[in-house]
């Protein structure tokens, strides 16, 4: 069996009551009011509604009756898909390492990033503030040795916080072992039940059982199975997974933005995505900007270059000419998010190596750019157009 790490190194990131937020977010007249989203069933509630006891999966008629006040909205499944993705790219911006549960959470293994990073929950309240930067909406945060204690903690750790495990058998049996048996992964209405009838409440009540007890309460697979749990043995590791596509995207907190202002966010957009493509050695030909106005409608203009490429200097061309495009739609209807992302992606080493003139001293220049930035931080070199501008220094490429 594999020992385990003396370090908090893996984090469960979760965001807060996800659709509702995204409503709140979008619609400043939502913000600090009780939103359910969906009709007949409650597809999300936000934490106002929430306190009335409002849950997810509840039926509608019902939610409102707890909640006579609640306001109703329709499910946007376009908004979430796309706030989604740019949550998404915060995570992969933080480290390679990214297993993906659902649309609103996922598991990110920093385990070595410490020394350009920072320890563990230095990394995670980085990435809580990208989020909220980013895509301004909430999101909580757990961090622990093992997966099973990660979620637990950013359960824990709602609304909006940060919950980090002490990294030893004494400091997570303290953690854990006092909470409700509903907090053992898997442990749904009927097993709680099954527990609850036999006088077991808490997660160490059931952590005294031996093995053949629990299988011969719950059954073979799922006895072991919170046996393990409850002992703090879960092995499983962070599985990453190859992304088809690399990219970013900023959310305004106003609509009505100068060009200079968009170009200037454009350009810290294309620096991030490239630095990141860059650092997983990937190349690619498709630039796809992604546009979304104050009336929620949204936008999308791509163009295919002629051979892939990982060069800043290349796609922000490309992007700075998709956007020009658009740019009528921008000044008439008023832009709320800006995303750029570079698919149709190729390991890096597919590509034939340049003549040492034209792109390929590009390719030189982003090379030294990305060895200042590895070594010193992010914000140790820029460009001027962002100097003395608060969003490009809030917004950092990669993790200091």
């Amino acid at each position: 069996m594999c020992s385990m790490p003396n370090e908090s190194t893996i984090l469960h990131a979760d965001l807060d009551s996800f659709f509702a937020s995204v409503e709140q977010r979008d619609d400043p007249r939502l913000q600090g009011k009780p939103v359910i989203v969906g009709g007949s069933v409650v597809l999300a509630a936000s934490y106002e509604a929430k306190a009335f006891g409002v849950r997810s999966a509840m039926g509608g008629g019902e939610a409102r009756r707890l909640c006579p006040r609640a306001i109703v909205v329709p499910p946007r499944f376009e908004a979430y898909t796309e706030a989604s993705r740019a949550v998404f790219d915060v995570f992969h911006d933080t480290t390679p390492l990214v297993e993906g549960i659902s649309i609103d959470e996922a598991f990110l293994d920093v385990g070595g990033l410490r020394r350009v990073s920072g320890p563990p929950e230095v990394i995670a309240e980085r990435l809580r503030a990208a989020v909220k930067e980013r895509v301004r909406l909430p999101i909580t945060v757990g961090v622990a040795r093992t997966k099973y204690l990660a979620k637990v903690a950013s359960r824990q750790g709602k609304p909006d916080g940060l919950l980090v495990v002490p990294p030893t058998p004494e400091g997570e049996r303290a953690f854990l072992h006092p909470l409700p048996v509903e907090a053992i992964w898997g442990v749904g209405p009927v097993t709680s039940a099954k527990l609850h009838g036999r006088g077991f409440h808490t997660v160490g009540e059931v952590a005294l059982l031996r093995p053949d007890a629990l299988v011969a309460l719950l059954g073979k697979w799922a006895g072991h199975h919170i046996h393990d749990l409850t002992n703090l043995r879960d092995p499983r590791r962070v599985v990453g997974k190859r992304r088809g596509s690399i990219g970013s995207q900023s959310a305004f907190r106003w609509s009505r933005r100068s060009w200079d202002d968009v170009d200037r966010t454009a350009v810290a957009i294309v620096d991030r995505v490239t630095r990141r493509m860059r650092g997983a050695d990937r190349v690619g030909r498709t630039v796809v900007l992604r546009l979304r106005f104050d009336d929620f409608t949204r936008a999308t203009r791509s163009h295919t270059l002629a051979e892939a490429t990982a060069h800043t200097a290349t796609i922000l061309a490309t992007a700075r000419a998709l956007l020009a495009e658009a740019r009528p739609l921008l000044e008439r209807d008023g832009l709320t998010c800006l995303g750029l992302s570079v698919a149709n992606l190729d390991d890096g080493r597919a590509v034939q190596l340049a003549l040492p003139f034209g792109r390929g001293s590009s390719g030189a220049l982003d090379q030294a750019l990305d060895d200042v930035r590895e070594r010193f931080g992010s914000k140790a070199i820029g460009r001027a157009v962002m100097l003395g501008r608060r969003d490009h220094a809030a917004m950092p490429m990669l993790p200091d």
